[in-house]
């Protein structure tokens, strides 16, 4: 099973380096360390950006001004898709 507050603290890790205000997943790129590659994992969950940007787009709402309510909104969406 995926430990929630590690997989936020890699989230946070991967994007509070954009350029914030950010107004849309692209905006996020250049902030990963290996671009839509990037990969993420907990427990039995992983998962890239790009597959992220998939599974999370639902809950999205850009703009976002901070790294804290962009993962929150990635967590939200995660756990509405059975994921978390």
């Amino acid at each position: 099973m995926a430990d929630e507050a590690e997989l936020r603290e890699q989230l946070v890790d991967a994007f509070e380096g954009a350029d914030y205000p950010v107004s849309n997943q692209m905006d996020l790129v250049p902030a990963l360390p290996n671009g839509p590659a990037t990969s993420f994992e907990s427990g039995d969950l992983s998962f890239t950006a790009m597959e992220l940007g998939t599974k999370a787009s639902g809950q999205q709402e850009f703009p976002y001004d901070d790294v804290d309510s962009l993962v929150d909104d990635i967590i939200a969406g995660l756990k509405d898709e059975g994921e978390l």
